[in-house]
């Protein structure tokens, strides 16, 4: 009976032990939470003085806590680390909140953020001011962006997507109140589809007008049908269309100051256009010409481009602009719009300059990751801000089909302005896949 027993203790603690391997592996979010969380947060309590001293993250006391230190006390005086003012778990890490001393500034903690990881043996730690004298590290116990699960608490509203979730396990939102005008660049096969996907997805659930311009003759707008206002398939399609979002926005302008407001949404809900969405698909087509001929028609939709990034925001349309580069070498104008593109989001690229074009002007700092995502990680990208923050950010797989299903579902949401009447898509009928012919195998002769 005592030889069963002690194999039944051996059985149930090898048992234990590959369940935890097998969450470490398959659910690191339980694995976290049941071992990692609570050694990590051991680790940090004993070591956190001495890490702090060896990170030179420590400053001399002044000189009256020095001598009432020394001399009432009776204590060794001895340099003041940041005071530890809160200490959270989460399902993907740890929150500590942090006092700085007189003498420290959040870039000194920032800068010593790859040292605190290995001293802690964490994933990473992102520090993040949340007031003056504050920070906030954001420990992360394991890759998140390995399997990308967005929280259920994640759905769109008012005007802000959830599109990825950050390497912090916080969730990336695309806000077009907060950065109306963006930019996405990305090489092939780096992920800007998906990414596109899971936009389109989320802004079908949301009471705003959607228009793609596709000069790819819709082969990526074009499933999408259902849900877009307008689609253009063209480059001289996409010119009057641009066209007449020109005239649509002045026209909202005077709606502005006949009612002494200067914004959309100072107006009330009964006198309010419908936000608009451009949804424009690799731009570089845009600006691509074949002839001298066609130079002027270019330069006109290239300024008026400009124009909506410049003037747009207040009247409630937003750029969301995709391609491989954009740069000056695309032509007139493009640097300029590029400068009204306040949102940006890179993933992997095939030059350093393509990473310049997109981050260096607004986030210099995050260049250095862009050109960093390996090639089997498509999905990962920078998401950067004019605050000169960015985080890198992975998005969930979304099928093609996925995304076309909830257009079709909230087709209904889609609005019908006499504007853009000429420019709506015809939904079409997919024909099915013709079946292959048979496969003739030749007799030999004998």
């Amino acid at each position: 009976m005592a030889d069963m027993a002690t194999w039944l203790e051996l059985g149930g603690a090898a048992a234990g032990a590959g369940g935890l391997g097998y969450a470490k592996v398959r659910a690191p979010r339980v694995y976290w939470s049941l071992v990692g969380m609570p050694v990590t947060w051991g680790r940090f309590t004993w070591t956190y003085r001495s890490t702090m001293e060896v990170c030179g993250l420590t400053v001399q006391p002044s000189g009256m806590r020095a001598f009432m230190t020394r001399n009432l006390a009776r204590r060794e005086v001895r340099p003041s680390a940041p005071k530890v003012r809160r200490v959270r778990g989460t399902s993907t890490g740890l929150r500590v909140t942090l006092r700085l001393p007189a003498g420290l500034e959040p870039a000194d903690v920032a800068a010593s953020s790859e040292r605190l990881r290995h001293a802690w043996g964490v994933r990473s730690v992102i520090v993040v001011e949340t007031k003056p004298g504050y920070v906030e590290l954001r420990m992360t116990g394991y890759d998140v962006l390995a399997r990308v699960r967005m929280p259920r608490k994640a759905r769109p509203r008012d005007l802000v997507v959830p599109v990825a979730l950050r390497e912090d396990g916080s969730v990336f939102e695309r806000d077009y109140r907060a950065a109306p005008m963006a930019l996405t660049l990305g090489a092939t096969l780096s992920g800007k589809s998906v990414y596109q996907r899971n936009l389109i997805k989320g802004l079908a659930q949301l009471p705003v007008g959607l228009v793609g311009i596709d000069c790819k003759r819709g082969v990526e707008h074009g499933r999408y049908a259902p849900r877009l206002s307008a689609l253009a398939t063209t480059p001289d399609m996409a010119g009057q269309l641009i066209d007449a979002l020109v005239t649509e926005m002045e026209e909202r302008f005077d709606l502005l100051a006949l009612y002494g407001v200067s914004d959309l949404w100072e107006l009330p809900e009964h006198l309010r256009p419908v936000p608009l969405v451009v949804l424009i698909d690799e731009v570089a087509e845009l600006f691509l010409v074949t002839s001298k001929k066609d130079e002027p028609a270019r330069d006109r939709t290239v300024m008026q481009l400009v124009r909506l990034g410049q003037m747009a925001r207040a009247i409630g349309i937003y750029l969301e602009v995709c391609g491989q580069r954009f740069g000056s070498d695309l032509g007139r104008g493009a640097t300029a719009l590029r400068a009204q593109l306040t949102g940006r989001v890179v993933h992997r690229v095939n030059d350093k300059q393509t990473a310049d074009m997109g981050l260096s002007d607004i986030a210099p700092d995050a260049v250095a990751a862009v050109t960093s995502i390996a090639p089997d990680r498509p999905g990962v990208a920078v998401a950067g801000d004019t605050s000169g923050g960015w985080s890198r950010i992975r998005t969930p797989e979304t099928s093609p089909d996925e995304a076309a299903a909830v257009c079709r579902d909230f087709a209904h949401l889609a609005p019908d302005p006499p504007f853009l009447a000429p420019f709506r898509p015809v939904i079409r009928t997919v024909p099915p896949m013709p079946a292959a012919p048979p496969r003739v195998i030749p007799q030999q002769t004998p």
